[in-house]
């Protein structure tokens, strides 16, 4: 990792041409600054709690990460238009005094629009910036300028960043995958977004900036199964040129969120990459419609939490209504992502005795991952489209043979005689007709099962013992 050697010097070139990028200036300390524990095993046994906020910001992202001992990380600012309004407000309400890394994706005007607002916040009324990272790829607009501007007033420390560098956060791993040496795609900036890839425990974050498919090309051949996240925050504002099929299959997560306005101008998210998640039956967020989305990891599993109770089925979510960038409202828990159910868990969802190793077993390690009771267009003519998303989040396959699954109204389905749901694995139960796979299992109901204004998920062993319950709204 590059430290720049003076910010005032980057500003005057962008002055008169259009900067190449950072990479000019004089190596420093390859070690970033910000806290370390020197617990080399922590990220490994997942001690305590970290935090990922997806701000409600409208067209544009901002990430805030808050590490198990207090680290803070933010990772974008916003749109330009806000100069930082929604995240400063955020940010102070959380009680955030000090931002140890502030990480720039790329320089697009929506996404360093917070920037120098923040830094000049921090430096003079709070506890400071530990460190600024930066693609190295400069843009020729007024945005930019006031950013780099800001850091050499402050003389705030600024680190060009690119693949192979790691952020020190405790007992948080953060790896940067990208930009890569050289520039992909003539120093495109979406194509060269810093992407990190946080870890803890047993959980994973995958943050890609704008990555479009170059980059994400790139990702897939370099490291392959390693992208494998619990959660993927979708690129680019779920816009088509993201999100690939085979980068989503790389990454395999259990959720996607997605940060962009709900009249977004470009159609974001677009019908294109949010099919990709359909056919995938991976849940997803919307800043637009469920508001400040909150990833809890306890190093196990994600606990999800979100403002609204709103569709995550992902042809559903305009179903819902925008709640604005900066409304108030505190987020509720909605969904566990693997691992054992909190105590008092949402949605009806019991927990019960753990194994020896921590890991919940038979029954107990069984959860509904996502429900899409709205079919897109007229339900009774797209049955397959509306489902359920059960997950086992235990270690030992269960057998479900001879099972039940109910809904409110007496409507029942019996999974096949020698089914079962292996360890970490899901398995879709679709409302209409099909061939029945490892992944995919078909009710043949001739009409819709499940009601569009809230209905129970009711699941029964083979004894007739109620074992799961989730209801949604």
């Amino acid at each position: 990792m590059k430290r720049t050697g003076g910010a005032l010097e980057v500003l005057l070139v962008v002055g008169i041409v259009v900067l190449a990028g950072c990479a000019g200036a004089a190596p420093g300390d390859q070690a970033p600054t910000g806290p370390d524990t020197g617990d080399e095993t922590a990220a490994e046994t997942g001690n305590g709690t970290v935090e990922v906020h997806y701000i409600n910001v409208g067209q544009s992202v901002s990430t805030l990460i808050r590490g198990p001992r207090g680290e803070t990380m933010l990772v974008d600012t916003g749109h330009y238009n806000d100069d930082g309004e929604y995240v400063l407000e955020y940010l102070r309400r959380h009680d955030v005094t000090r931002i140890d890394h502030l990480v720039t994706s790329h320089n697009d005007a929506d996404h360093i629009g917070g920037n120098a607002a923040i830094i000049e916040y921090y430096e003079t009324e709070a506890e400071g910036i530990g460190a600024v990272y930066d693609p190295g790829i400069a843009a020729s607009t007024q945005t930019y300028a006031e950013y780099l501007d800001t850091v050499e007033e402050h003389d705030v420390t600024l680190y060009e960043t690119r693949e192979g560098d790691a952020i020190s956060f405790g007992a948080v791993d953060v790896d940067v995958l990208g930009p890569p040496e050289p520039y992909l795609e003539g120093e495109a900036r979406n194509e060269n977004s810093i992407v990190l890839k946080l870890t803890h425990g047993e959980t994973s974050f995958l943050l890609s900036g704008d990555a479009e498919d170059d980059q994400e090309a790139y990702l897939i051949d370099t490291y392959g199964a390693e992208l494998r996240s619990t959660v993927l925050k979708a690129g680019h504002h779920g816009s088509s040129s993201s999100s690939s099929g085979p980068f989503v299959d790389a990454v395999a997560p259990r959720a996607v969120v997605v940060s962009s306005a709900y009249d977004s101008q470009y159609g974001h998210p677009t019908e294109e990459v949010l099919r990709r998640f359909a056919e995938r039956s991976i849940p997803t967020y919307w800043t637009a419609t469920h508001g400040n989305v909150v990833l809890v990891s306890d190093g196990s599993g994600v606990s999800v939490r979100t403002q609204r109770d709103a569709p995550t089925g992902p042809l559903a979510l305009r179903d819902a209504e925008p709640i604005d960038p900066g409304a108030g409202g505190e987020v509720v828990e909605r969904a566990r992502l693997g691992g054992d159910p909190v105590a008092g868990g949402t949605d009806g969802e019991t927990g019960g005795d753990d194994g020896d190793d921590g890991t919940a077993t038979g029954a107990d390690a069984l959860a509904v991952a996502a429900i899409n009771a709205d079919a897109e267009g007229a339900d009774g003519e797209n049955l397959n489209d509306e489902y359920v998303v059960f997950e086992n989040t235990g270690g030992e396959p269960i057998d479900l043979s001879g099972w039940t699954v109910a809904d409110e109204a007496g409507h029942s389905y019996e999974f096949p005689e020698g089914f079962a749901l292996d360890a970490g694995e899901t398995v879709t139960l679709r409302t209409g007709s099909g061939a029945d796979t490892e992944r995919d299992l078909y009710w043949g109901a001739g009409s819709p099962v499940w009601n569009n204004a809230g209905d129970t998920v009711i699941l029964s062993n083979a004894e007739g013992d109620r074992v799961l319950e989730v209801s949604y709204e």
